[in-house]
């Protein structure tokens, strides 16, 4: 029996329920399950009992329970005292996220974790989601933030942000379109779209390319690989008037005079974020920052 399968016996008894346990643990609950399952076939024995109002352990599973809380606090101990006694250096979180990641997603949750692990240390670089999953599989990134959810068990992952996407187009031009509750959508199809490449997030852009398509508008060539949509492409492309580019409505670069953000009427294009981390880690300091992002911000 391992320490991971100790720790999610143990959080499944306290918390009396899968899916609370799944949240602390920060893993999914189907994994959860597995996990649980696999524990009663090692030993033979039914360890939980299932109701509608959630599980409780059976005698032997309170044996396990009472066993495994003592392993746990002697192997953190054992972990603790090491770190003290060499002298350990402090860890790396490493930490990707997209470009126009809004800017009060992570500043509160790093705050939170600073406080809580003052000894870890936090990288955080700028990638694509393709990027992002790549070095999560490789394990060279322990936390992603993501514009869509990768497919697999590999991975657990939670939704940290939903935007309705605007618009930004020149000033003239888009006071011409506007209405009482935005731009439609379709009343820019006589602009060029500034898009991104798609090997960047391909599932993202596949979503996002149908909505125009199905408001008449031409996605137009696709963007050559390795041409990132900066603010300042955005800006440059869409202050000719030709031209109009989605963003956010907490854009935080500042706007020339002839550009402006309006509202896309009705909300046809919503951006998520994932946060996207390996389902096998059981990190503390990954975990604080993990339900740090799962706070109302």
């Amino acid at each position: 029996m391992e320490i991971r399968a100790m720790r999610a016996f143990v959080a499944v008894v306290e918390e009396g329920g899968l899916s609370a346990a799944a949240r602390r643990l920060h893993i999914s609950q189907p994994a959860l399950s597995q996990t649980v399952g696999a524990l009663e076939r090692e030993f033979g024995q039914q360890l939980l009992i299932r109701s509608s109002t959630g599980v409780r352990a059976t005698e032997t599973g309170l044996t396990l329970l009472s066993e495994a809380r003592a392993v746990l606090a002697r192997y953190d101990q054992a972990l603790a005292v090491m770190t003290a006694r060499t002298g350990q250096r402090a860890t790396t979180l490493r930490i990707g996220i997209p470009l126009e990641l809004p800017a009060d997603l992570l500043s509160k949750a790093l705050l939170d974790l600073s406080t809580a692990h003052p000894g870890t240390r936090v990288t955080v670089r700028h990638l694509s989601t393709s990027a992002q999953v790549a070095l999560l599989h490789s394990g060279d990134l322990e936390l992603g933030l993501l514009r869509e959810r990768p497919q697999g068990q590999e991975f657990d992952a939670m939704l940290v942000v939903k935007e309705q996407l605007g618009v930004l187009v020149a000033a003239e031009r888009g006071a011409d379109l506007t209405g009482p509750d935005g731009i439609p959508l379709d009343a820019l199809n006589e602009l060029s779209w500034v898009g991104f490449p798609r090997s960047g997030s391909p599932a993202w852009y596949d979503e996002l390319t149908a909505v125009l398509r199905s408001h008449g508008i031409d996605p137009g060539p696709p963007v050559p690989d390795g041409q990132p949509l900066i603010a300042e492409v955005k800006l440059a492309s869409v202050s000719a008037g030709r031209a109009f580019t989605l963003a956010p409505p907490s854009w935080s670069q500042p706007l020339p005079d002839t550009i402006t953000w309006f509202p896309l009427a009705g909300h046809p294009i919503v951006r998520r974020t994932w946060a996207v981390w390996n389902a096998g880690s059981h990190r503390p300091d990954l975990g604080h920052l993990i339900a740090a992002l799962d706070q109302p911000r």
